[in-house]
């Protein structure tokens, strides 16, 4: 792999700066021209996080992180890998590194104007080069491992199940009935649908939401209201993929990649049974629902600590579902926090908390696991994440044994 010179290196921590005041507006530049210029990429950049900015704000993060770190790649290793992992599942070809270079460099000229110098060009080319490489080498390792899906795989949605008023289940069965390769419970599929109002395709990543089994893939599905897959120039833009998704009956195909991701239950928690704990809110319930089915599936007899916060009991996912895996396994405890009560609800019957999710209040040995080897799995909007890994590391958690999984767009902010 190339690498930068000393000057380039000097060069390129000396726009810091310039992209701290400019990386959105770059970045947002950058989409604009490249998507106007070569509108079949909407097949792989998603229309929605487009319209929100989360991808231009993503993208000006990781440029700024890429840009401190150009002389310590490491400290990038797991965001390179998150990023190649979500490419390979989107099936990203080497050549399209070409096209995103080329829209770059010409955002930022058309942005930074006469500061953009002919050095820092010129550094910036080689510097991206070095990192185009570098996710190229590590996509193609990925398609290789998976050789025998190569391309997107039609599958039709053979079963709905409504988990809650957001929330509904579907089971994918791939067409050509051959039976489906495995994954890590935590891992992900990439989806593919034709969203009514819009001329291409549009891709979304859902985790898988149960154990493995060979005839069928499960992902649950948040239906983000507000979005109208039916009109593309609707300004409440949120969700067109899982409205799209919410709207398809029983029988309809859609496309689906092999299983992604670098999120997911260690092979060490199995072959040790090491203690765990699951921590989620919202729909991030539903890569660490795989986790918890799997190791329920296996026989797993170590002590799991399932904490889960919901807004209210009709937005609970899998309550039901939860309560019975409690009854049948003593190794698995439940504490399960509805922030906003109805009058019919009843506390210790789906739930044991009123109120936001405040670990203070759960036993620190038999709920949170402290003073074991216990790993911790957390998922859910980023400030909920936060909060929770602060709470985690207060109390002597090694940050090694925290890991997040965040569903917003890609960036270069460090994740354990």
């Amino acid at each position: 792999m190339m690498t930068l010179s000393t000057e380039q290196i000097a060069v390129i921590k000396s726009t810091v700066p310039l992209l701290v005041e400019h990386g959105t507006n770059i970045t947002t530049t950058f989409y604009k021209n490249m998507l106007g210029k070569n509108p079949d990429l909407f097949n792989i950049f998603n229309k929605t996080k487009q319209i929100n900015g989360h991808q231009s704000r993503a993208l000006a993060g990781a440029l700024h992180a890429y840009a401190v770190n150009v002389d310590n790649l490491a400290a990038l290793g797991g965001a390179v890998e998150n990023i190649t992992q979500k490419h390979a599942s989107l099936f990203v070809k080497p050549e399209q590194y070409e096209i995103v270079g080329q829209y770059l460099l010409e955002a930022l000229g058309e942005v930074l104007g006469a500061a953009l110098t002919t050095d820092i060009l010129d550094a910036w080319a080689a510097a991206y080069k070095q990192l185009a490489n570098l996710m190229i080498a590590q996509e193609l390792k990925l398609y290789a491992a998976r050789a025998d899906w190569t391309e997107w795989k039609e599958f039709k949605i053979a079963k709905k199940i409504k988990e809650s008023e957001e929330i509904t289940s579907f089971y994918l069965q791939p067409i050509d009935g051959k039976p489906l390769p495995s994954f890590r419970p935590g891992q992900y599929l990439s989806v593919r649908v034709h969203v009514p109002s819009l001329p291409y395709m549009q891709a979304r990543q859902y985790s898988l939401s149960d154990a493995y089994h060979n005839d069928y893939y499960r992902i649950s599905v948040k239906r983000e209201d507000g979005a109208n897959a039916f009109d593309g120039m609707s300004p409440a833009h949120a969700g067109l993929v899982s409205n799209t998704l919410h709207n398809m009956p029983e029988g309809d195909r859609i496309r689906v990649s092999h299983p992604h991701g670098d999120y997911y239950l260690s092979p060490e928690v199995i072959e040790k049974a090491l203690p765990v704990v699951l921590i989620s809110a919202g729909v991030g319930i539903t890569p660490v629902m795989s986790m918890l089915n799997s190791l329920v599936a296996s026989g797993s007899t170590q002590p799991i600590s399932w904490i889960q916060a919901a807004r209210r009991t009709g937005s609970q996912a899998f309550g039901k579902h939860i309560s019975e895996i409690c009854e049948k396994a003593p190794n698995v405890r439940s504490n399960i926090f509805i922030k906003n009560l109805i009058e019919k609800d009843t506390l210790g019957v789906r739930f044991q908390h009123v109120g936001r999710m405040d670990l203070a209040r759960l036993d620190k040995q038999n709920d949170l696991l402290f003073g074991s080897v216990a790993e911790y799995y957390i998922c859910g909007p980023d400030s909920f994440m936060s909060d929770i890994r602060k709470t985690l590391i207060e109390n002597n958690v090694p940050e090694s044994r925290i890991k997040m999984e965040s569903f917003g767009a890609d960036s270069f902010q460090t994740r354990t």
